[in-house]
């Protein structure tokens, strides 16, 4: 009995092995570009891909194996060396691809000619020099470097341990501390432009102007303070007042108008309560009245007709008031003779008929 799984076990493992030979060892014949680890398979598929829908799966396994397989194999062909002194993996030198792949991204745009650059070019003016580049040689760290900027050429000038006095200054005075007074007085000039650039390209969109010479009034600074105020995350909650400013009150129109929703659950009275009015003067046939609303309403209305008294008489005023008298007068002249003539009594009536009669 044991003899014979042995021999069972001997046979399933010949087997393993004659089946990874298979493997390996495939006979087919492919177009190859390891330069791209490109392999094209250009035989016809086998005709149980179109048959048996239930073998497909593994038939494309299969066929996908042998391909790699040989495709490995024209890879371990290739010349070889170890990287880092022999000490490294082992690399293969690809020779140069033969296939031209797509682009994954379309070619970059040429860049718009400048205004200057646009009248260069209508007028055939030459440029008389180079262009600058941005990149220079550093003589201390003997690369190149930015020519402006962080780790710029020549090194950070505020880490120099040692500064000239210069014959025009004071020797007691501190080079260093002037320095950096004159870095603060550089970024503080650099953000007040930014801040009047921004203002130039918001302008008319309600932002306040800042005048960078100092033609503003104490109005235009205060709305310009209650705005950079508000402008934090928290509105201005947790912002530190400046020395010498007002106490400002925090008011709808500066903080924004917050919402307020009643609790959902808790005071059942009150929302019983609100229930019922809402019913009730959905209900009602005579709407409220609002006295304050209606006496403003009546002012309004007494202030418009003053408004267009007061327009009419001056309309009257010099020859265009006059004309329109006289035409006004003949035409109520008109309306009484013909009054007169349908036989209404009156004074312009009973005139017309003695003259008739006469």
């Amino acid at each position: 009995m044991a003899t014979l799984l042995v021999e069972d076990l001997l046979a399933r493992a010949e087997e393993r092995e004659a089946e990874t030979q298979r493997s390996v060892a495939v006979q087919k014949e492919l177009e190859f570009d390891l330069g791209n680890l490109l392999a094209v398979d250009k035989n016809p598929a086998p005709r149980a891909l179109a048959r048996v829908s239930s073998e497909r799966e593994s038939l494309l396994r299969a066929l996908a194996r042998d391909n790699s397989q040989l495709l490995v194999g024209q890879l371990w062909a290739l010349p070889s060396e170890r990287v880092a002194g022999g000490a490294g993996p082992v690399v293969a030198r690809l020779p140069e691809p033969s296939t031209r792949l797509p682009r994954e991204k379309p070619l970059p745009k040429p860049r718009p000619l400048t205004k200057w650059e646009q009248f260069a070019r209508l007028k055939g003016i030459r440029p008389t020099r180079k262009k600058r580049g941005t990149l220079v040689w550093d003589e201390a760290a003997k690369e190149w470097r930015r020519r402006w900027g962080y780790r710029r050429a020549g090194g950070d000038p505020s880490r120099d341990w040692l500064l000239e006095v210069p014959d025009s200054a004071d020797p007691m005075e501190d080079q260093f501390a002037k320095r950096r007074q004159e870095k603060r007085e550089r970024v503080a000039r650099n953000e007040l432009n930014r801040l009047r650039n921004l203002g130039r390209a918001h302008r008319g969109r309600g932002a306040a102007e800042l005048h960078p010479t100092g033609h503003q009034d104490r109005a235009e600074m205060g709305r310009a303070s209650v705005l950079a105020r508000v402008s934090t995350a928290s509105r201005g909650r947790f912002q530190p007042r400046l020395p010498k400013e007002p106490a400002v009150a925090q008011t709808n129109t500066a903080r924004g108008k917050k919402r307020r929703f009643q609790p959902l659950l808790g005071d059942l009275e009150g929302e019983k309560k609100r229930h019922l009015e809402l019913a009730r003067s959905l209900s009602s046939k005579k709407p409220p009245l609002d006295l304050t609303r209606a006496v403003n309403k009546q002012l309004r209305e007494e202030e418009a007709e003053a408004a267009r008294g007061k327009g009419k008489r001056r309309d009257q005023r010099g020859k265009r008031g006059r004309r329109q008298q006289q035409r006004s007068g003949h035409a109520r002249g008109k309306k009484s003779a013909g009054a007169g003539r349908r036989g209404n009594p009156g004074g312009s009536g009973s005139f017309n008929s003695k003259r008739k009669r006469k």
